[in-house]
């Protein structure tokens, strides 16, 4: 089972009159890359050891994972047009803690629609990877994977070894094609990547 971020009729209209995302002014001058001004203090720490005591990861490796599930989200927010309905390209324990996030209804509405970008609630539903696979087909579902890679480098700056663990397709390229992650960052939005020596 997976998950894909959904937004209703209304929040696609009300981002679509606010122009494109990248001509947009933040609801809140939140950065992308503070995670603890995202949630708040409060929630941040509740989430880090709620995650740290559950699974016996490290702190440090967890505050990671929450900062991607927030970049996943952000991304999200920012380019509802473009990523809204895609497969979930992070890994499992990264949609576990968007699950524990959205229980937090108060706090989730809050960083939805005042503090991420677009300024809309970013619904979830669930959906077998199956089920995903046959609705666009193979092809369709890479494509729409290689869709993030892109917008993450331009909202985040390349990927680095922190964040492989926790993006599925980029650790894919990295490992099974052998991609640098240099050249996986370097990846223009219709890329469809071969590894080395192919063409």
């Amino acid at each position: 089972m997976s998950t894909q971020p959904t937004v209703s009729a209304d929040d696609a209209v009300r981002a679509h009159d606010r122009g494109p995302a990248a001509d947009r002014a933040p609801v809140a001058p939140v950065p992308a890359a503070d995670p603890v001004s995202l949630l708040g203090d409060a929630l941040h720490t509740e989430v880090v050891e709620h995650f740290a005591a559950t699974t016996g990861a490290p702190r440090e490796y967890v505050e990671r994972q929450l900062t991607e599930c927030l970049r996943y989200l952000y991304l999200v927010s920012l380019h509802p047009d473009r990523l809204s309905g895609l497969f979930l390209p992070v890994e499992q324990e990264i949609d576990e803690i968007w699950h524990y996030l959205i229980l937090q209804t108060r706090e989730y509405r809050t960083l939805c629609e005042q503090r991420l970008p677009g300024g809309f609630f970013v619904e979830h539903r669930s959906i077998a990877y199956d089920e995903y696979q046959r609705e666009p087909g193979r092809e369709r579902a890479v494509e729409q994977a290689l869709r993030w890679i892109p917008l993450y480098v331009r909202a985040f700056g390349p990927f680095d070894e922190g964040a492989l663990p926790h993006w599925t397709i980029v650790r894919f390229l990295h490992e099974r094609l052998g991609m640098s992650l240099d050249e996986i960052s370097a990846l223009p939005p219709t890329a469809t990547p071969q590894g080395p020596g192919a063409t």
